[in-house]
Formats: structure tokens, C-alpha cells, sequence
């Protein structure tokens, strides 16, 4: 096993305002607060040093390796790293909602350029990714963060691992099983970055959807569900997917056609479809690459992908942003009346 080379902050670089907790796990508590002197909404993502045999559990090291190795506007930044007797704190910029969110809200309405513009974003930072040979392995909805400004921002690298070598064995226990993809069902141990392009494919189509594309209720099942949607892998359409372990007694379902592809996205466009097929590709080597799915069509046809800045938001998420703004600036307001009083007296 490799040794994973970190570069660890002990002091922070400014001084950070704990507002609230927002969430906490086994090993992690997250709070949301303000860098002082800035103002800057920031989120502390506290990692119990403590609770680990060894100081320290693998998945945050890898966060924090990856995240400050990838510097790119669709993925979320690390600002700071410092650590503390019992804690080692990750500061992370606040983005305030994520997909899954949006697609849950029935009350916000997408358009197609809506899902466009999500999708050019997770393509991009996936992108940023790969060229950095680096595999996030749990892309879903609820880990693409959305930035006040409307920036979508993958998130969650402690799954992710960047294979010293092209033929690494790594584990297939990795992506949350609905964006799963089918290598990594039938258990092999030697991937690449395909398995993030079908994660992409299966959140396109739930963009598209409103609800999830392939909902397996169980690891067993989600094979047959994958199948069943878009037809038993063979040896003809995947050369060599018979010797993977889990390749064992597979009812054969047939594809499905372009017009039943057609039922089931009704809004989509033909180069919607194409590139949806190509994202969902069974044989991982012709699956599309993060470059391939870029340059696709879809991209390029009206409608143009939706401004950021026009991108729908949750409900209530405008409200909140304006609300925290309007405090912000009557906190500087008052300082500002207060140091004109002391300044007063003083003449």
C-alpha cells in the first residue's frame, strides 16, 4: 500500500466563527460559520482524530490530499486545513444546497437548459479530475453542491484514489449503489474512469426524470434492475464480461430501442439521447471519456446552457441568502455607527 503524502496545516491561517452545527456523523461534525475579518461563509468539517486507532481514518486523509491538489471552479474548495488536540478541521467554502434538493423540491421547475448547464458543470470538474488521474468513485446527486452564484461543485472525495498504475487492483465496494456502474456490479477489481462517466449518465437521466433512473432496492437486485432498463451485458456488445466474478446465471434482457428511449425521456432531444446512451454504455472502454462527453452535440444545440446566475434555486434558498446578507450588513452598519460614536467622544 502506498504512502499517501499530505501537506497538514497546524495553525490556521485566520480565525474561524462557529454559527451552528448542521450535521454529524461517527467521526465528523460539520458546522457552518464566517471567517473572520472577511466575512466569508465558510463550513468547518471537524474530523475526531481521536476515534481512530491509528490517528486518523484513510478517507479524510484522501479528502484532504485530493481537494488540495484539485483547484477548479466545479470543485469544492479547500480555503484552510489546521489541526487541534482532537480534531483535524477541513475548512471548506459554504455552498448552500445540492442537486439531489433541487430534484426532490417539486416547487422549482427545470427547463432543458437547466439540465444542460448542471451536467457541462459535473462533466467539467469531472474532467479536472481524470486529466489529474484521479477517480472520484461516488458521484451522485447529493454530493454536486450548488454555490450561491448558481456554480455547481462536486464534492466528497473520500471514496476518490488516484491508481499509481493502469492496472491497480482497487475495490468494486465503491459509488452509491443507484449510480453504480455494471464493472464494478459484477466485481471486477480493475477500473478506470469510466465508472465516474456512468455515475455522470445516471444522473443526466434523473435530471431529466425528476426521480431515479435505476433504483435498486438491494446490491443483489441492482444488477437485474440495470439489466432489465438497458439490457443483460454479452459477450457480443462487451468482450470478456463473462469472466467477471459476478457474471454468474444473468437473465438476458434485450435493449431497449431508440423509441422506448424515446418514452421514457419525452423531453429529451436526439443528441440528448445520444450522448445519454454514450455516457450508459455498458463495455466500459467504449463508453464515452470526460473529453468525448464535452465535445458531444448536445452542447452545442439550442438551447444554450442556462447562466449560472439564472439557474434555478431551491425554495426559500434566495430568501435565506438575502436574510444572512441584510444581517451581514447591518453587523457592519452598527460597527460602523459605533466607531463614529467612540471617535465623537474622544473629540
Amino acid at each position: 500500500m502506498s504512502i499517501v503524502a499530505v501537506k497538514l496545516v497546524r495553525k490556521p491561517k485566520h480565525t474561524y466563527i462557529k454559527e451552528k452545527k448542521v450535521g454529524e456523523g461517527t467521526y465528523a461534525v460539520v458546522y457552518l460559520g464566517k471567517q473572520e475579518g472577511t466575512k466569508r461563509d465558510i463550513a468547518i468539517k471537524e474530523i475526531k482524530t481521536s476515534a481512530f486507532k491509528d490517528g486518523l481514518d484513510m478517507s479524510a486523509i484522501r479528502e484532504m490530499k485530493f481537494l488540495q491538489e484539485l483547484k477548479h471552479v466545479n470543485i469544492i474548495e479547500l480555503v484552510d486545513v489546521f489541526s487541534t488536540s482532537d480534531n483535524l478541521n477541513l475548512v471548506l467554502e459554504f455552498l448552500p444546497a445540492d442537486l439531489e434538493m433541487l430534484i426532490k423540491d417539486k416547487a422549482v421547475i427545470f427547463t432543458p437548459a437547466d439540465v444542460k448547464s448542471w451536467l457541462l458543470m459535473t462533466l467539467r470538474g469531472v474532467h479536472h479530475c481524470h486529466r489529474n488521474s484521479i477517480l472520484h468513485r461516488d458521484l451522485k446527486p447529493n454530493n454536486l453542491l450548488l454555490a450561491p452564484d448558481g456554480q455547481l461543485k462536486i464534492a466528497d472525495f473520500g471514496l476518490a484514489r488516484s491508481p499509481n498504475a493502469p492496472l491497480d487492483e482497487l475495490t468494486s465496494n465503491v459509488v452509491t449503489r443507484w449510480y453504480r456502474a455494471p464493472e464494478l456490479l459484477l466485481g471486477t477489481r480493475y477500473y478506470t474512469g469510466a465508472v465516474d462517466i456512468w455515475s455522470v449518465g445516471i444522473i443526466f437521466a434523473e435530471l431529466m426524470l425528476r426521480t431515479p433512473y435505476l433504483p435498486g432496492p438491494s446490491d443483489a437486485e441492482q444488477l437485474d434492475v440495470t439489466f432489465r432498463a438497458l439490457g443483460t451485458a454479452t459477450e457480443d456488445t462487451w468482450p470478456g464480461v463473462s469472466s467477471l466474478p459476478g457474471y454468474n446465471s444473468l437473465k438476458i434482457y434485450p435493449p431497449p430501442s431508440r423509441n422506448e428511449l424515446r418514452n421514457r425521456f419525452l423531453a429529451a432531444t436526439e443528441k440528448a439521447l445520444d450522448l445519454l446512451i454514450w455516457l450508459t454504455t455498458m463495455d466500459p472502454s467504449k463508453r464515452f471519456d470526460s473529453s468525448e462527453a464535452l465535445l458531444s452535440d448536445y452542447f452545442t444545440e439550442m438551447p444554450r446552457p442556462t447562466e449560472c446566475s439564472h439557474l434555478p434555486k431551491k425554495s426559500g434558498q434566495v430568501d435565506e441568502a438575502l436574510k444572512r446578507k441584510r444581517e451581514d450588513e447591518a453587523q457592519e452598519e452598527a460597527k460602523k455607527k459605533e466607531l463614529q460614536t467612540a471617535k465623537r467622544r474622544k473629540a
